[in-house]
Parts: structure tokens; sequence; C-alpha cells
């Protein structure tokens, strides 16, 4: 089993041999293990197995060495112990379904496995045989390996079989975790992950339709760096163009002396609108910006810096709102593309998928009915080509294993269209390579209209941001924080809760739908908002320190306590921090982030149920001197407290330590 819960009663059964042959083969291709045993030579089948096992054993011992710091996805083990049990108890069954969830009432245990009734069905269409749920849930739970997390199973209902977990194995799991940290949970090989986000226009600012790519896009990034593959972050900007031939034509008018003096482009997006009136209105100056766009693309050297000065002043534009939301990107704009756009011309023409219509070179994808423009009448390459470009370049050349494109939903069949041509022409194998768009609605106003200023303009993300500075500070005004809290950590805790509500607001709204952005709703201290959350964790952290206890003290304790888990709210607290580890699993397949966001609410809501009905620290009522400290009940604060500032850390917020 990956994650080692299922210690394997060896008896030499022909399903056996296959599950040990196929689990040898699975590891190998995770890099797990060196070149399979030749078994040439062993001609009793016995002595064959034997040699298999013990092969196989070593390997996973060795393989567990090198994870032994790695949180265990409890879901995923009981899914491996389901899946032995099924295949035991019904050997001849193709990909039987395999359902394993939390369950939602104490009363039903702590996990259920719901795989009988599925079986039911399947074994009545395809064999005609009618057993009932009941009986087939009898027969997996008879068929369960030997394993260190479960206590019981009990089959309830129709054929649901209740899982109870084991307090001491719980309670060795939420010791290694306060002794190692929060580690990532075993993922198999390392990938290398490409991540195209954010992607604003050169002259043009960073409005709130940037917010949502550039939020989710970074707690996506933070995501899989976590857990240990290879990220690149990718700025696709938009930095090559029709439209910098106007914009360089009025640069030439306006500051004539750009070569020598670096002009003083205060308001790039006023400097846009000017000259784009002018593309609209002057014919003589839209021949002139015409001519500078062939300029520019021939690499004049005049053209190329009066590009990269109106490149620059957005760069250190864009880069003001980076700092605010601390998010690391690497600038590879459409420009970084120009050149290989000939070749991937070329190589569509010579396999045949050009059409030429009305002047353009166009390329028909099976099932899309709108085709790609890769070069437009006048011999000009589109977005099209530029995204083909960018689409082979991180697959052949970066050599990703996985593409996410986090882009509004609008560009959805474009994208598709452009992966869809990526595997016609070869460039990768969809079952292999991992290309997705993760796509995002739209942000609305409280009005439930797209988002705009008073006047009818789009909100300028920069004022949008430093207007959550200004509700945050008012709200912790309220609150009276100013009265006892430092300067500087009145500052701190300003920019948390403000920049922390900002992206928790989005990032905790399921990412496919659109969502109302309302500063009230998202700096409220109830409720599932980053300000309670923020509030709940400097809460939980202050518990140890006014108990006098320090972080040294601590970590002695996690080494030689036991947590004990008697008590309903203990139990429950401890099985809710130990799902970290699947619900990360879970948002690597769907890229749904916010079920991270509903998962630390759970935590936090968890956690004050904890706190309400047990003792961290008990005090005389008369004197309110500490008379006892219960280490274990601190234990599982600090837990709790490691495990939010990990998903804090992964949706790119911020805590304080004081609030």
């Amino acid at each position: 089993s990956r994650n080692y819960c299922v210690t394997t009663q060896f008896s030499f059964q022909e399903n056996e041999i296959k599950l040990l042959t196929a689990e040898i083969e699975r590891l190998k291709n995770l890099g797990c293990l060196g070149v399979s045993p030749s078994l040439e030579g062993l001609r009793d089948e016995n002595a064959k197995l034997k040699y298999r096992l013990n092969f196989l054993k070593k390997s996973l011992q060795e393989e567990r060495s090198k994870s032994t710091k790695s949180m265990i996805n409890i879901n995923s083990c009981l899914q491996d112990i389901f899946g032995a049990a099924i295949q035991a108890a019904y050997p001849d069954l193709e990909n039987p379904p395999l359902v394993v969830t939390p369950s939602q009432q104490p009363k039903f245990g702590d996990y259920q496995c719901n795989s009988a009734m599925g079986i039911s069905q399947i074994l009545l269409k395809t064999r005609e045989q009618k057993v009932i749920p009941r009986e087939i849930a009898e027969k997996i739970a008879k068929n369960i390996p030997a394993n260190e997390c479960i206590e019981k199973v009990e089959i309830a209902g129709p054929g649901f079989i209740n899982v109870h977990l084991r307090k001491d194995f719980v309670s060795k799991q939420l010791s290694s975790l306060l002794i190692n940290g929060v580690q990532p949970p075993a993922i198999g090989k390392r990938k290398k992950v490409v991540v195209d986000f954010s992607s604003p226009n050169i002259a043009k600012e960073m409005h709130v339709g940037h917010l949502r790519s550039t939020i989710i896009g970074e707690s996506m990034c933070r995501l899989f760096e976590f857990v240990g593959y290879d990220v690149l972050r990718l700025n696709h900007l938009g930095d090559w163009g029709t439209q910098f031939g106007m914009l360089i034509a009025h640069l030439q008018d306006k500051f004539p002396d750009y070569l020598t003096v670096s002009p003083p482009i205060g308001d790039l997006q006023a400097f846009y609108k000017e000259s784009k009136q002018r593309f609209d209105t002057e014919e003589e100056f839209k021949k002139r910006a015409y001519q500078c766009v062939v300029l520019l693309q021939s690499k004049n050297p005049d053209f190329i810096k009066a590009w990269n000065l109106i490149c620059d002043v957005s760069r250190r534009e864009f880069q003001k709102i980076y700092n605010c939301l601390d998010i690391t990107i690497i600038e590879r704009g459409e420009s970084f593309y120009h050149e290989m756009m000939k070749d991937i011309v070329k190589e569509f023409e010579d396999k045949g998928f050009v059409q030429v219509d009305d002047g353009r070179k166009v390329v028909f994808v099976p099932g899309f009915p709108v085709p790609l423009t890769i070069v437009k009448s006048d011999g000009g390459y589109t977005y099209d080509t530029s995204d083909l470009a960018a689409l082979k370049h991180r697959l052949c050349e970066e050599k990703g294993d996985i593409l996410i494109y986090v882009v509004d939903s609008g560009q959805s069949v474009h994208l598709q269209t452009v992966f869809a041509a990526g595997q016609m022409i070869g460039w990768y194998d969809p079952k292999v390579t991992r290309v997705a768009h993760a796509a995002f609605g739209v942000v609305l106003g409280e009005d439930k209209k797209k988002f705009k200023t008073r006047s009818g303009d789009t909100v300028r993300l920069i004022d949008l941001l430093e207007e959550g500075l200004k509700r945050a500070m008012d709200k912790l005004k309220d609150k009276e924080r100013d009265k006892v809290l430092t300067p500087e950590e009145l500052k701190a805790a300003q920019t948390s809760v403000a920049f922390g509500c900002i992206k928790y607001a989005d990032l905790s709204h399921n990412r496919l739908n659109d969502y109302v952005f309302s500063f009230d709703k998202m700096l409220d201290d109830r409720g599932n908002t980053a300000a309670y959350l923020l509030y709940a964790f400097t809460r939980i952290r202050a518990i140890a320190r006014l108990a006098n206890i320090d972080e040294q003290m601590l970590r002695k304790a996690a080494r030689e306590e036991v947590l004990v888990l008697d008590h309903e709210k203990e139990w429950k607290l401890g099985k809710c921090i130990l799902r970290f580890p699947e619900i990360l699993q879970k948002i690597l397949e769907d890229l749904l982030l916010h079920t991270l966001c509903d998962y630390l609410y759970e935590l936090a809501t968890t956690f004050t149920e904890f706190y309400d009905s047990c003792y961290c620290v008990e005090k005389d009522r008369q004197t309110g001197q500490i008379v006892k400290v219960n280490m274990w009940r601190l234990l599982l604060c600090e837990a709790t407290a490691t495990v939010m500032a990990k998903g804090f850390d992964i949706l790119g917020i911020k805590p304080v330590q004081r609030m």
C-alpha cells in the first residue's frame, strides 16, 4: 500500500500474484523501485512468489524510509484497504467502484465505504446475479486485510460499511505532525508544473478582472510547490501587437527626445487613451502607427527602446500590486514567442492541417466549429499563433507534465481549441500530460452586475487594494485594537486583514461561479471569512502563551506526551486536523481551492467546540492563578494552529500573532 497501512497476509493465490506484480510495476513507474529482479532462474512458482514478496517488502521498506515524514492521507489509506478487500472478495470484477468518504455523523463511525450498492448493480447488469448490497458489504468486511488504522467496521442500513478508526493510530499521526511539522502527503514522482496566470496587458492598468487570475494562480502555485513539484509561474503579458504601433507613434510626437531623456509618462492609461483616440480619428497617424509596428517587428533598435520604455512603465505599476498581494511570477509575454511563430505555421502546413480562407491561414480542429487563425490576410500573426507557440514551448522546451491556464471562463472555447490542436499535431498525449483550463467567473458588484465604479468605469485594482487597507483600519479602530496594539502591530494587522480578506473572499467561492464583491461581508468577523479565521488563529496561538508555555516546552511535550482523545470533542478535532492531506489531494485533482477554505472554517469551528468543552488550562476561580495545564490539549491547540498556518500559506494569507 502506498500509505503503508496494509500488512499483507501472504497466501499463495493467483489473484494475489497479479496484485503484487501490478504493485511492483506501479512502484517502478512511480520511480520508487529499481529494475525488477529477474525470475528466469526460479522455476518453482512458490519460489518465484516468495522472491517477489521479499523484493516488494524490501522496496516498500526503502520507500517508506524516504517518506516517514509525509502526512498520511487517511482516506487514501482506507481506499487501499477496501480496494484490497473488494479484490479479494470479488477477484474477477474489473474496476469495481471504490467509494470511501468521511462520515457525516459520529453514530456512523469515522468513515464509510459505500461500494456495496455499486457492486450490486454491476453484478446484476453484467452477470444477472441479484445479490443484496448488505451481503456484499459483509463479504467485503470479512476480507479486510490486517492494518494499523481500523478499530472495527459495522454494516449499517442497506449495505454501508461504517469504519471506526483506532485512537492510538490517530494519536500517533497527530504526534508525528507535531514533531515533523505539516508535511505534504506522498504523491509519487516529482512533476514539472507550468502555471499561466495574472497576464495583464501592457499600457493598460490592472483592473478588478485581473484580481481572480492573480489570486487563484498564486494559490495554485503555492499548493503545487508545497507537495514538492517543480513549479514555473508564468505571466503571459499582452506585450506585443498592433497597439504598440500607435503607442510608439504617440510617444515620438509627445516626447521626441525619448531616446536620450526618459519620458515622464505618469499615467499610462491616459497615454493609451490619447493614442487610441488619435488612431481612430487621424488617418495619417494611423498609417504611421502601422509603419511603427513593422519597424518594431523587424527589431529596429530605436523602436525596441520605445517599446521597452512603455513596457517598463507598466511593469512598475504591476509590481506595486504584486508586492501588495505577495505574488511571485516570471514575465514571459507574447513577445517571447514571436520568433517561434513562423516555425509553428510551417509545422501545421507541413502536416497538412492548414487551409486558406479569404487570404487567412486557418486550422480546423475536429469537434470545434471555429477554426484557429494562425496567419492573418495581411501576413501578421494572431493570439491563436502566440498561444500555440506558448503551448508547444511549455510542453517541448519546458517539459511540463502539468500545464494550468488560470484564465476567465470566456476564453474556454478558445483554449480548448488550442489544446486540441496541440494534441492533433502530436505535441502531447492527454493520458500522459495534463493540460487544463482553470476557468473562473466574473467579479460582480452588490447590484449583481459587473463590478464597476459609480461612473461606470472598470475598477482599478490599485484603488481596490487601497480601499481595502482603509476599511481594514476602520474596522480595527472600531474594535479599539489601536488602544492595545503597538503601531507596528496595528499596521501588520491592517495589511493582514485587508489583503487576506480580499484573497479569501475570492478563494472561498467556487472559482467556476461569479461572485459578489462586498467589503462589508469580507471584513465581517463572523462566518466563513478571513477576518474570522485570522482572529481564531491568533486566539489559538495565544492559549499556550498565556499559560506561560513556550515553543521549546511544546516541542518537548510533543515527543513525550501521548495525545489522549477520550473526550468526543478531542476525538472530533483530532480527526479533523488529519483530514488536511486528503483535502489537498482533492484540490490537486480538481483545482477548486474553495475546498481548502471550507476545511479551514470547519477546523476553526471544530476547535471552538473543543475549546468550549475541554479545559486546556485550569485556573483558580478566586485568584485566577493557573492550577493545572492539560498538556495534551495544548498540543491539540498547537496542531490546529500549525495546520491553519499552512492552509493560510497556501492561500497566500499572512496571519499575525496579535490582532
